[in-house]
């Protein structure tokens, strides 16, 4: 039996997410579940493509469409034991923002520094857990 040799069962993507087995911190056997691989990274190129179309577009405006695209995401994933993936699309999408702020002018006048600050000034909503399927 594979269990026995530090190796669960198979893996299956279902609905944007794969589910696959792991160990508690007892050593019991439990399901896991995180975003597909594809879908986190399709949903990284629809960002880094919605920023090329819409970098023109005031700051504010910007912010008010992609709190509107974060909220949706993490409605949809946001699943009890994603938290990894839904943090790895928050990293994605600062980056994407930073690089699209940054492309707006013909000399770098924004730093990462000011950048951190920008997103204090103009929070993006945090990720959250919305659904526990697991029971217990």
């Amino acid at each position: 039996m594979t269990q026995q040799r530090g190796q669960g069962p198979a893996t299956f993507d279902f609905l944007g997410f794969t589910f696959y087995w792991r160990r508690t911190r007892i050593g019991h056997w439990r399901m896991g579940c995180k975003t597909r691989r594809a879908s986190l990274r399709r949903a990284k190129q629809a960002l880094s493509d919605w920023w090329r179309r819409h970098r023109h577009q005031p700051v504010e405006a910007q912010h008010a469409a992609l709190s509107r695209r974060r909220r949706g995401h993490c409605t949809y994933f946001g699943v009890h034991g994603n938290c990894q993936s839904l943090l790895r699309l928050v990293a994605a999408t600062k980056r994407a923002w930073y690089k699209w702020l940054c492309r707006r002018s013909q000399r770098k006048r924004l730093t990462w520094e000011r950048f951190t600050d920008f997103l204090r000034q103009r929070p993006l909503p945090r990720p959250r857990i919305m659904v526990r399927i697991w029971s217990g």
